[in-house]
């Protein structure tokens, strides 16, 4: 999967998870404070990550995740 196709995915997922429109999702935007997450809505959203990508995501690496392009990193690296 390219950087791009993960990207797209997070995207939708974002855009559906946080109730924002998916053209704003930028790989910068930081997932505490641009999207106004709580630790139960990162969760969430890591488990969807775990779920439509087919990946484990320790709560150590989730942790970590604190923008858009972070999460599409990790994606990236370990598919």
């Amino acid at each position: 999967m390219t950087r791009e196709e993960a990207f797209k995915k997070i995207q939708v997922i974002v855009s559906e998870h946080f109730d924002v429109n998916e053209d704003t999702v930028t790989e910068t935007m930081n997932i505490k404070t641009d999207l106004d997450a709580d630790s139960i809505s990162i969760m969430e959203f890591v488990l969807e990550l775990e779920d439509v990508f087919d990946a484990e995501i320790s709560d150590e690496d989730a942790e970590k995740l604190e923008t858009i392009g972070a999460a599409v990193d990790y994606i990236v690296a370990n598919q």
